[in-house]
């Protein structure tokens, strides 16, 4: 509202109530974020077949290809600004946020170019089953065609987040939410669309969600309110996004690059196993939504400390995340793995849906644990200014690692799917291990003070 500020200081108070009071809006935006892609999946897996789950489900690894690239950059956006506005250059802070505006636009509308021309490519690459291909070709452009809302939404939701606004991204994530889901039952269920109706329910949604933020970011009072005039790119500002951010837009691209190459092997088990996989992807998506939560809470709380050269507070805040989401994560992964069978049937009841639903969520639960952190220690690395080792171990763990380890045991196990989804927890592990040793390398090397911008 116009004159009551939305912004929080993470560099003095309760760092456990802050990192939570900031969290819980991530979370519950996450969670609905999130519904998009369930709520397309629950509602084909029962109007449609399971044929069509298969089609939406599988496409997630070449969805966040693409999405994932920009989520980088609007990270290094992310902290950038929450360290200026940290050390009180509200000016600079201004300046970063037109930048970021505008050339989000410009990516967004090259992004779309790009993946739409790459999706016959990017399914025959994933040894998509012939019987799911025209139905993964529909979902995946129409899905494709709003990325340019998607792109500016996750920008404009960074930019309130640095500046510890976390509670309006939620509101508008809900509200689109919801239209997604209505719109889902409305032209699945009732005028019998398909996939191509959740298709443009998700775009309709992601559209409407960006235009209350938009409205947000231009009648704001608060600093980083956007006025057209001042749409400008500044070269130093972006060299220093793109310095911390690309680092992260490369990793979460190429990993989900590899994930491609994941959900191939996968798919050579048949449709099946396809449609299994995509639900374990689904529900595995709802225990990490703590974990990115928590990863976005700590790269502000330590952007702005960082700014503010608190050093100690810094090590406060990793420590008392990794305990708090810990617990959360063990709690989670019980949960889904007892009642697996149950939480399958909510997508579709065929039996190989059921079997290798079931089979995969049991052998891949008890090992979420591992990801909490490699993904706290590289938020707050991200923090710092210091993005390019976490993507270098992320790379080389989620993608070298996990493909060497898949070229293997596809070798020595040949038809063993139980091998191939082994390699999920295995590049987890080695993340966790590397990032946990460079971290503690560097906790006598901090360097807490806000990088040189030159300007």
């Amino acid at each position: 509202m116009p004159g009551k500020s939305k912004t929080m200081d993470m560099t003095s108070g309760v760092i456990w109530k802050q990192l939570v009071v900031f969290s819980l809006p991530l979370l519950a935006g996450n969670i609905f974020q999130t519904f998009y892609n369930t709520v397309d999946s629950l509602v084909v897996g029962n109007y449609v077949g399971a044929h069509a789950l298969g089609a939406v489900t599988s496409v997630s690894s070449a969805i966040f290809m693409m999405v994932g690239f920009f989520s980088g950059l609007a990270t290094g956006a992310g902290v950038v600004i929450s360290q200026l506005f940290g050390a009180g250059r509200i000016a600079d802070m201004r300046r970063a946020v037109h930048t970021s505006i505008l050339t989000t636009l410009l990516i967004g509308l090259a992004m779309t170019a790009l993946s739409l021309s790459l999706t016959p490519w990017l399914l025959r690459m994933m040894n998509t089953p012939p019987e799911i291909y025209p139905l993964a070709v529909t979902y995946l452009r129409i899905y494709f065609s709003g990325i340019p809302a998607l792109t500016f939404y996750n920008m404009g939701a960074a930019i309130l987040r640095a500046v510890g606004d976390s509670t309006r991204p939620l509101y508008f994530l809900i509200v689109s939410s919801l239209t997604n889901i209505l719109l889902d039952i409305v032209l699945v269920a009732r005028f019998n669309m398909g996939v191509a109706g959740v298709g443009n329910a998700t775009v309709a949604s992601e559209i409407f969600s960006c235009i209350l933020l938009l409205a947000v970011l231009l009648r704001t009072d608060e600093c980083y309110r956007v006025r057209p005039s001042e749409l400008t790119i500044d070269r130093v500002l972006l060299r220093r996004i793109f310095s911390i951010g690309m680092p992260t837009a490369i990793q979460m691209a190429l990993i989900s690059f590899s994930n491609v190459f994941v959900q191939s092997y996968i798919n050579s088990f048949g449709a099946g196993a396809t449609s299994g996989w995509g639900v374990y992807s689904r529900l595995d998506s709802f225990v990490n939504l703590p974990r990115q939560s928590f990863n976005q809470a700590v790269t502000t709380f330590v952007g702005q400390n960082a700014g503010a050269g608190n050093r100690e507070r810094i090590r406060k805040g990793i420590s008392t995340s990794i305990w708090i989401l810990s617990v959360i994560t063990v709690l989670l992964s019980m949960l889904i793995g007892l009642f697996a069978p149950q939480f399958i049937h909510l997508f579709n009841s065929e039996e190989g849906v059921l079997y290798y639903g079931t089979l995969i969520i049991r052998l891949l639960m008890p090992f979420e644990i591992v990801c909490v952190f490699n993904q706290i220690h590289a938020g707050a690395l991200r923090g710092m200014g210091k993005s390019r080792i976490p993507m270098v171990i992320m790379i080389s763990s989620f993608v070298l690692f996990r493909q060497l380890y898949l070229a293997v045991i596809s070798h020595l196990i040949p038809g063993s799917i139980e091998a191939v989804a082994l390699g999920y927890p295995v590049g987890w592990l080695v993340c966790s291990v590397v990032m946990f040793l460079y971290y503690h390398s560097l906790k006598k090397k901090w360097q807490t003070a806000l990088p040189d911008l030159g300007i």
